[in-house]
């Protein structure tokens, strides 16, 4: 699948403020990157470095005074199947890579350890892929897709209660109850074909048979559309843009596209 990404964030500062960005799409084997180019107005030099597990990148800039505009445009094709849960067996600890084994523990909006009890006591006898497709099936089952629900202090525990949110909430909340199990699994920014309406949007990757395999308990996109921008523990790790300071925001906008790749057939 070929999809056409623009993104651009419109933001007003009141003086030079330094600002880290991670809205470029990540060269990875299921998502190759035909073209892109990433153009700031206003702000200083870009200054790349590579995202967190040597996933994407981000990029340091500082603004000037006044109006930022940031345009994303990228060309990527997506080979990726949904994955088969079910068939996939949990990888045993000592057998986690090192860059793997944070996404075990408890984070700040991921509170595993508070859940402990309630998968266990929950979902007794199920491990590996078919007790990660109950938890992403439960959250999805009994969360409420609410916009504005929720803030950047909601949490996975506030989340559990509360009962509703928005994608970061669901993926943090799949994501804890994931680790409370000793099953890695982190978050992850997206672009998503399909997702109504248009934003960036976070899903959960999980650690089973050797690999990360992506899922998403909003049900709101097709896992086969997604393009990743960045990885981390929580939504701390991949926020599209980290302002050390204060802005105004003016106008964000997504758009994802399908578009056919040379030599595609289209049916008559």
């Amino acid at each position: 699948m070929r999809l056409a990404i623009e993104a651009t964030l419109d933001y007003e500062f009141s003086g030079p403020t330094d600002v880290l960005m991670a809205v470029e799409a990540a060269a990875m084997a299921d998502q190759r990157i035909v073209e892109q180019s990433h153009i700031i107005d206003n702000a200083g030099p870009l200054t790349n470095l590579m995202g967190g597990s040597a996933i994407g990148r981000r990029t340091w800039t500082r603004s000037g005074t006044g109006r930022m505009l940031s345009r994303y445009k990228a060309l990527v094709d997506v080979d990726r199947p949904a994955p088969d849960l079910f068939s996939l067996a949990r990888s045993p600890l000592p057998s986690l890579p090192q860059d793997v084994l944070p996404f075990i523990w408890p984070s700040r909006y991921c509170e595993a350890d508070r859940f402990v009890s309630f998968v266990c006591g929950h979902f007794e006898g199920l491990d590996g892929g078919p007790l990660v497709q109950a938890l992403v099936g439960w959250v999805h089952d009994n969360l409420q897709y609410v916009p504005g629900s929720s803030d950047i202090t909601t949490t996975a525990a506030d989340t559990f209660v509360a009962q509703r949110g928005v994608c970061r909430d669901f993926a943090h909340l799949t994501a804890a109850l994931i680790r409370a199990r000793d099953i890695p699994a982190r978050l992850v920014s997206v672009y998503a074909a399909d997702l109504d309406p248009p934003d960036f949007h976070a899903v959960v990757e999980v650690w089973l048979d050797g690999a990360w395999h992506m899922v998403d308990a909003t049900g709101l996109a097709p896992i086969e559309g997604m393009v990743r921008i960045a990885v981390g523990r929580d939504a701390t790790d991949i926020a599209f843009m980290t302002i050390f300071g204060s802005a105004q925001m003016n106008e964000q906008a997504i758009h994802v596209t399908r578009v056919e790749k040379p030599g595609d057939v289209t049916a008559p």
